[in-house]
């Protein structure tokens, strides 16, 4: 079967898998005597395997088995979980997270086979049977009792497979269409299925059998009927009559291809051909060729076989997060919304073709029907783009638990707002900056045990992640109660590293020295680990948070913490922003970043270290002239008032020296592309009403 027509699909559901995993390992290691928790991790870890071996995945179906299997005897209480297994269980995890990883980049799961995870599994399997073995030492010679009467025993076991593809009735037709196969050189063949005893999803495997044979041949009837089937009705096993021109291994083959399938029995019926074909007892009578039993390791041994030629073939490289899950609700919205499109369309082609309604009240009417409906229509876009950032921050507490081993320190995470929706472009990009964040939290922020102890705080140190949305920006706080940012040391090690001067240093506020962190390659750590101290970390948060048209800002006091501030636009797509021009030439300016606009006189500019500020309700803001920056000649009077849009970013504030105002507008942003990347003060482009083209501005990268 080609399955890569569902690596999409397996790869969306694996990660889900995973991440349930790791949620539920988290709450293991508290509550190790949880059964809805282990029933849980026994679920994933079969639902896992089962798809890993449908896809062809055998290293990935073999330890989600052995993991599954461990499990299985945890639910019967034959072993106890302790902190060791768990520790072991996140390994499995991390390895099940590389197979996923280098499936998604190359199609395939690698050679890794992890081993010593395969083996500490199984040892546990081998400490709980081995007390087994010394309690009955009657077994073996209880095995060689089955040995000897083996091959009766599998007789009967014939003989009664056999039997369950006799018991199915066929009628008249049935039966014409057997001899009319047979005429024509085909063979019929019976065929008994048996599903393995902890397969959940039995009808999905019974239908990739019965499409595995229709690839073969095809199923004249079947036992139950195919409705019961699929609806589940059936205990272990269901049997057929087949008609095919392949001999019976090839028949069976096909059928112990298909995952979690413990054996099947495929035997060929004697048919009369069409012109002597009788009724359904003369069928039965002559179906006199024995059943095909094979060993259940041969079984396993050819089912292996053929998944491990599905994973060497390979496949091209899948497409990944193109996918967002939408409600059916938000899909009824936008149906509705497109509809009503229609309408205002057809209602405007009915005015313009009306003499006289042209330029009339009606006309205008319906262009403010067109425009409530695309803004509805805009509105709802973007909430079925929305996905919550839940699908990013899930991933941090498996995390921050492997950070407090490694540092050896007690760390808590506490998160909210994990439900707070973004853009989906937005929600993809902004895992690593939050990881940097959290790595930084947990190593430079969060003292040892005993310091914080000698401080009077808790021994256990913590780390948090809130989100909330603020009018037309998601804030996203990540800090932690530690010992804070020590300027002073900032303060030194720019000194040191020449970054600023004894002077500057001295006239810079402790805010303008916090700052300096975002710089690149500047760490104030005393020495390197695998976790941070590389200077790479806040100047990459920093530069993909603005690539994202987002701010970061920073929060701390001595020896009480830090909190690291992220505010970032709901969508990338569409904004509303106010028109203006300069030297003629128009430009957009984001609304979400504008505060006032202010009228200022000339002699209201005053120059504080030869830079033009004002004084605005005795704030000093600075002055920027536009048409300076953008080097263009300004059309107004140098007599005439100035026009100044205040603008903010974190708690700085600016103000844009502009020439005219042009009106608010819904504005689509458009992307300048790679080759016009070098202008950080531009953000992307917008094609206005008219055609023309307008710049938008970055006010963040102004200031």
């Amino acid at each position: 079967m080609d399955v890569t027509q569902y690596l999409e699909i397996f790869l969306d559901e694996t990660k889900e898998h995973l991440q349930t995993l790791s949620d539920q390992f988290m709450i293991l290691e508290q509550e190790p005597d949880n059964m809805d928790t282990i029933n849980e991790i026994f679920r994933s870890a079969h639902t896992l395997k089962g798809m890993a071996g449908t896809m062809g995945y055998k290293r990935m179906q073999n330890l989600t088995h052995d993991m599954e299997n461990v499990f299985s005897e945890v639910r019967n209480n034959t072993i106890k979980v302790d902190g060791p297994m768990v520790d072991l269980l996140f390994q499995c995890l991390d390895a099940l997270e590389e197979y996923t990883e280098n499936i998604q980049s190359t199609s395939d799961e690698g050679d890794n086979a992890n081993e010593h995870l395969i083996k500490a599994l199984k040892d546990y399997l081998d400490g709980k049977s081995a007390p087994e073995e010394k309690a009955e030492p009657a077994a073996a010679q209880e095995e060689t009792a089955e040995a000897e009467d083996s091959g009766a025993q599998e007789e009967a076991a014939e003989e009664e497979d056999r039997g369950k593809w006799q018991q199915i009735k066929l009628g008249s037709t049935e039966n014409k269409v057997l001899g009319e196969a047979v005429a024509q050189g085909k063979k019929v063949y019976g065929a008994t299925v048996y599903v393995q005893e902890s397969c959940i999803l039995k009808a999905a495997r019974a239908f990739l059998v019965f499409k595995a044979i229709e690839e073969l041949g095809e199923i004249i009837v079947s036992s139950p009927s195919a409705q019961d089937i699929e609806d589940e009705k059936f205990e272990k096993d269901f049997s057929m009559i087949i008609i095919s021109e392949q001999d019976a291994d090839a028949v069976k083959k096909a059928i112990m291809n298909v995952s979690e399938i413990e054996a099947a029995y495929v035997g060929q019926i004697d048919i009369q051909p069409a012109a002597k074909a009788g009724a359904a007892e003369e069928a039965k009578e002559t179906a006199s060729a024995p059943g095909m039993h094979v060993p259940a390791a041969a079984d396993k041994a050819n089912a292996q076989a053929a998944k491990g030629g599905a994973a060497d073939k390979k496949v091209a490289k899948p497409i990944v997060n193109r996918t967002v899950r939408v409600d059916i609700e938000k899909l009824d919205v936008l149906m509705n919304l497109v509809s009503e499109l229609i309408i205002a369309k057809n209602s405007l082609v009915s005015a313009s073709t009306q003499e006289g309604m042209v330029t009339g009240g009606a006309f205008n009417e319906q262009i403010e029907y067109l425009e409530s409906v695309t803004t509805n229509l805009h509105e709802s876009v973007m909430k079925v783009r929305m996905v919550p950032i839940e699908t990013v921050v899930q991933k941090f507490p498996k995390m921050i638990r492997d950070l407090s081993k490694q540092l050896n320190k007690k760390i808590t995470l506490k998160m909210s707002g994990e439900e707070t929706e973004l853009d989906r472009t937005v929600v993809d990009e902004i895992g690593d900056p939050l990881m940097h964040l959290l790595r930084n939290s947990a190593d430079h922020g969060l003292e040892t045990p005993d310091v914080r102890a000698q401080r009077g705080k808790p021994e256990e140190g913590t780390v948090f992640l809130n989100a909330y949305q603020d009018g037309n920006t998601v804030v996203i706080e990540v800090g932690d109660d530690g010992n804070g940012i020590n300027v002073d040391a900032v303060r030194q090690k720019a000194i040191e590293r020449g970054t600023i001067t004894a002077e500057q240093a001295e006239n810079m506020d402790d805010k303008d020295i916090v700052n300096l962190l975002f710089l690149p390659s500047f760490s104030t750590a005393k020495q390197v680990t695998d976790i941070s101290g590389r200077g790479v970390g806040l100047d990459v948060v920093k530069s993909k948070i603005e690539s994202l048209s987002g701010e970061v800002d920073v929060k701390t006091k001595l020896g009480e913490g830090s909190t690291f501030t992220i505010r970032l636009p709901l969508t990338l797509a569409i904004i509303q922003a106010l028109m203006v021009e300069i030297g003629g030439e128009k430009y957009a300016i984001s609304l979400g970043s504008i505060q006032t606009i202010e009228d200022v006189a000339k002699n209201e500019v005053k120059l504080v270290e030869n830079k033009e500020v004002m004084n605005l309700r005795g704030t000093v803001v600075p002055l920027i002239r536009m048409n300076q920056v953008l080097s263009i000649e300004s059309t107004k009077s140098p007599d005439d008032n100035l026009l100044v849009i205040i603008v903010k970013k974190g708690d700085k504030l600016a103000g844009l020296i502009v020439d005219e105002l042009m009106g608010q507008q819904e504005i689509v942003i458009k992307s300048l592309g790679k080759y016009i990347n070098k202008s950080k003060i531009i953000s992307g482009a917008t094609i206005l009403g008219d055609g023309e083209v307008a710049l938008i501005l970055d006010t963040n990268a102004l200031i």
